[in-house]
């Protein structure tokens, strides 16, 4: 029995863990349903998953805010260090882009996937009502559900917006590295100099709404939690 059991188990891992990567990759909706219902053979109901996505997610713009503001400071280093290597200095340039922008999609597939499971999860919540004979029960689970989606609007907006801040940033960043790739030059980093005021402003408002949308999901997650103690 125990190893049947065991055997069961491996199964549904392994289910599980297929299905998940295809989920983290977006795509194929039949996976991911079989990843929900997997997932809660083995305990982790959609309420669960989508809090740790939460996590994940706040975790994902917290990292992405330090790097945006590493690259920043070593872009801000990097122009006004006299003398060196120009190559040298395009190499350090791009490594810090390369790395934002890793940081950056790792933040709008951690986005998604709290859009995915919040959306399966406030689909079957709204289903269930229906299953209720207890009208009382019915509405204070109805009433639950408004303030949950209450909650997660404000989250997703704030994680949206800051979402959006980061590609202009990353363009910037871009270019720059892009010219000064094509330009290795003193004149071409003298040029570059110019641009830093700009840089600076965009990458001070990213790191503000990234600020803002943390402290919306760490206040999710106390809610939710809270709830379920």
């Amino acid at each position: 029995m125990y190893v049947q059991s065991l055997g069961r188990f491996h199964r549904l891992l392994s289910l599980t863990l297929t299905c998940g990567i295809v989920l983290v990759s977006l795509t194929g909706f039949g996976c991911r349903t079989a990843y929900y219902e997997t997932m809660e053979k083995l305990g982790y109901h959609k309420r669960d998953l989508m809090v740790s996505d939460v996590k994940k997610a706040r975790d994902a713009q917290q990292e992405a805010k330090e790097q945006f503001k590493s690259a920043l400071d070593r872009f801000t280093k990097t122009l006004n260090i006299q003398g060196g290597e120009l190559q040298e200095k395009y190499e350090v340039l791009n490594g810090e882009y390369e790395r934002s922008e890793k940081r950056a999609q790792a933040v709008r597939d951690r986005i998604a996937s709290v859009e995915h499971v919040s959306d399966a999860l406030f689909d079957e919540w709204t289903a269930e009502l229906k299953q209720y004979s207890n009208a009382a029960l019915r509405q204070k689970s109805q009433k639950q559900l408004t303030q949950t989606r209450s909650q997660y609007a404000q989250l997703i907006k704030a994680m949206k917006r800051a979402e959006g801040k980061m590609d202009p940033v990353l363009a910037k960043l871009k270019d720059h590295v892009l010219f000064l790739k094509h330009n290795l030059n003193a004149q071409a980093i003298a040029s570059l100099k110019s641009e830093l005021v700009t840089v600076e402003g965009n990458v001070d408002s990213l790191i503000k709404d990234l600020n803002a949308s943390i402290q919306e999901a760490d206040s999710f997650i106390a809610s939710m939690e809270k709830e379920n103690a």
